[in-house]
């Protein structure tokens, strides 16, 4: 249970969790007391104690920050607390406390010890529950319902006792008489008869009704499309990947597998028929998909299949929807979780298989502390529930496939669409080329042919810039001045929607520089390309197309994600444009053309994954064409025709690229053939950060031995974010024994550290290093 505690020498109030209890105390000084207990239930269990022991370890975290990741944002909200009566069997203490009422504020610091202690027994007893109101859903908690007071005989008679033009008084007893014995939300009652609530109120005044607020669960699938499906004829592959994984579920073991599928091999299919199997079995399931790919078609699937068993976790519910959905997991009432990286810590019990899709996307990885990896946790938890752990993917990251390789995890191919369809045509277009001969410096001339041939078809068309904004950055072309951001070394994007400059790292904004700051010149030119910039080109070139855009920036409001979605699967759009948000997980039957705008973002940056990233990201965009009945084609534009990773990903051969990249990592002695740790340090004073980073590169030399490297120290590629300094060093190794324990000790000294403005960072297996 969590409880206030004095801390420190001047006795600040701070939260705390107990996780045992001991009858005797080794400690010489004076102890304190407990301020207040906050909670009446443990509100983790002995299942959630030790994964939080092992992530602090793992993950060079301190044990508070594990437990509080793990639970729902809701109770770490501000919110108010209700303790409500469930039973009349309590004692004289417990009833009086509720003055007659059915539930109380619950202010633990205001209830003296001796009737808190009669609370938590009654809890115990399930005699009492406390209830939490987050801020901002306690106005949406409550709805009004209404229940019919008359029997069909007083009913009658009360008709024949209108007068004749009483006609909504006759048309609300004749709703009554079908709805006896039902508590009906007034607002369904309004829409179902055509009357207004003044017409409710005056029946309520008679008696004909009661009128009362309940609670109600919000429920985050109210604006999902779902009709309920049933499972499919399974393919020769699919059905070995069904019984391979149902097995060693029904044998309780904690097998890894990986599940290798080209786009549109049914890999979906595969989880389900796995979930009804663990279902049947009585167990419970989990499955994570990526929150930038956390499609509402991914959740629809899984809701049209097992209904009201299933709960949804992700950032797109409000706090009150995640809080709602967590109770429903935690009392039983959902068996399926599907969920973005958090929902890797729902309180499920009895867990017969978590399912992982999608599993080489980066957003599995948390960049603040715990920085855990959800694939990590996953493992930890089905050695504890005895239960298989399902990875899926098109283009599973190299340390997945690699372990694959070596046994360490079993290996599941399907390699056949199952639409019989084959692969759709890739082409790839050299912008080289194109450019001294083009109108248009984002398009090229078969890029434009083929989206008027496909707006001919009828047929739709997804196109991907993977850059928000309307252009990269503002230069004066008199004296090359850059506009910068005031707080970090990156340069300002434009963005005409809300005609301001705008920092993607600290979130600055200001106006759009009329004239140049340093010269006073005038020539002020925009370089670069965004999707802003793009829909505006497409909107003169293609008229009567209409176009949707779908970025950071357009769906930052709740449900717009689905909407934008919902919206280009009903045909009300006919090009989809958007970031790498649209590369993943989308199946719509009409579009028939795939393409790419600039294939090269990601192979500009300084970071030893960038070809697996292109890779990842071009092959899984490529399988969005010809997913259904109509053949696909897809153009990927490019300064870079002829790298690896461009020309391996038109022919989506990701063995061969497997091959190649994994004979350059270990060339460059890179994961997966070695592990990697990385050590951060900030501080608004730059040679403060730079000093502490060469105090620990002296230290971390001489607890490492010969076969281990060390990179740096060195500024990070952004020295400079939000006013603070970052220097790194990063350590690759094989088998270190000592070095564990020294980043404990570099752990536990940082509270010191940041007593003076220092904050170190430990990352163990960081996705990138820049």
């Amino acid at each position: 249970m969590r409880v206030v505690v004095p801390f420190g020498k001047g006795n600040r109030l701070i939260q705390g969790f107990v996780v045992r209890i001991f009858n005797k105390s080794e400690y010489a000084g004076k102890l304190k007391k407990i301020f207040s207990v906050i909670d009446l239930e443990p509100v983790l269990n002995d299942e959630r104690l030790k994964m939080a022991e092992w992530m602090a370890q793992y993950t060079f975290s301190f044990r508070i920050s594990c437990m509080q990741a793990m639970l729902p944002s809701a109770m770490r909200a501000q919110y108010q607390k209700k303790i409500v009566l469930l039973s009349d069997d309590v004692n004289e203490e417990v009833h009086s406390f509720f003055s007659g009422k059915n539930e109380a504020d619950f202010d633990e610091q205001k209830i003296p010890a001796e009737l808190l202690g009669q609370l938590i027994k009654a809890r115990q007893q399930n005699k009492v529950e406390i209830r939490y109101l987050v801020k901002d859903k306690a106005k949406a908690k409550k709805i009004t319902v209404i229940k019919s007071l008359l029997t069909g005989t007083e009913i009658a008679r009360e008709k024949d006792n209108l007068r004749t033009n009483a006609n909504n008084l006759r048309t609300l007893l004749d709703y009554l008489n079908d709805h006896q014995e039902e508590l009906i939300p007034q607002l369904q009652v309004e829409t179902e008869t055509h009357l207004k609530a003044d017409v409710l109120r005056t029946a309520e005044k008679k008696g004909w009704l009661l009128r009362k607020r309940i609670e109600q669960y919000r429920d985050p699938r109210k604006n999902l499309n779902i009709e309920q499906t049933t499972p499919r004829v399974l393919t020769p592959q699919q059905k070995i990947a069904v019984e391979a994984v149902s097995q060693k579920a029904d044998e309780q073991q904690p097998t890894t597998f990986l599940l290798q599928g080209v786009t549109g091999s049914g890999k979906t299919e595969v989880y389900l028929q796995v979930i009804a199997n663990v279902l049947k079995a009585g167990k419970t399931a989990l499955m994570l998909v990526p929150e930038i790919g956390l499609t509402p078609q991914m959740v629809e699937r899984v809701t049209s299949r097992f209904g009201k068993k299933v709960a949804l976790l992700h950032s797109g519910l409000s706090n009150g929807e995640r809080f709602d959905e967590w109770r429903r997991i935690e009392k039983n009432e959902a068996q399926v979780v599907v969920g973005a990286r958090s929902a890797i810590f729902a309180p499920l019990k009895n867990i017969g298989i978590i399912i992982i899709d999608e599993e080489h996307e980066t957003s599995y990885k948390q960049d603040n502390m715990p920085r855990y990896h959800a694939r990590d946790v996953a493992k930890w938890r089905a050695k504890y529930h005895h239960c298989p752990v399902l990875l899926g993917s098109a283009t599973p990251s190299l340390e997945s496939r690699a372990r694959a390789q070596k046994g360490v995890y079993h290996w599941l191919h399907m390699d056949a669409r199952i639409n019989k369809q084959p692969l759709p045509k890739v082409e790839i277009i050299d912008m080289r080329q194109e450019v001294p001969f083009a109108k248009n410096m984002n398009f090229s001339k078969t890029m434009l042919d083929g989206i008027q041939q496909t707006l001919e078809r009828n047929e739709q068309i997804i196109l991907m810039l993977n850059r928000r904004g309307y252009s990269s950055f503002m230069m004066c072309r008199d004296c090359g001045f850059v506009l910068k951001c005031p707080n970090c070394d990156i340069s300002l994007t434009l963005h005409m929607d809300t005609h301001s400059m705008k920092c993607h790292y600290c979130g600055h904004e200001e106006a759009i520089p009329q004239i140049c700051p340093s010269c006073k010149g005038r020539h002020i030119r925009y370089y670069g390309t965004g999707t802003q910039q793009v829909e505006t080109e497409l909107q003169k070139i293609f008229p009567k197309a209409r176009i949707l855009r779908m970025d950071v920036d357009t769906t930052r409001r709740k449900g717009a994600h689905a909407r934008i979605l919902d919206k280009f699967g009903r045909r009300e759009a006919d090009i989809l444009l958007g970031t790498q948000m649209i590369a993943k997980g989308l199946d719509y039957p009409d579009v028939t053309l795939v393409g790419v705008l600039n294939a090269d973002t990601a192979l500009g940056m300084a970071d030893f994954r960038a070809s697996e990233k292109t890779f990842q990201l071009l092959t899984q965009v490529s399988g969005r064409a010809g997913r259904a009945n109509k053949v696909g084609r897809v153009v990927i534009q490019t300064y870079n025709p002829d790298h690896y990773a461009i020309r391996l990903a038109r022919e989506q051969n990701y063995e061969l690229f497997f091959r190649k990249e994994m004979t350059i990592r270990h060339q460059g002695v890179y994961p997966p053939y070695y592990f990697t740790v990385q050590i951060t340090a900030s501080s608004r004073d730059e040679s403060q950060a730079a000093k502490k980073m060469y105090q620990i590169y002296g230290e971390i030399r001489k607890c490492l031995s010969s076969q281990a490297m060390i990179l740096g120290p060195t500024p990070q590629a952004v020295a400079r974010i939000n006013n603070r300094y970052f220097y790194q060093l990063i350590v690759k190794y094989k088998h270190e024994e000592r070095l564990f324990s020294y980043l404990n000790e570099v752990l536990h000294k940082s509270q010191k550290d940041e007593r003076n403005g220092i904050q170190i960072m430990i990352d163990r297996e960081p996705l990138n290093f820049v």
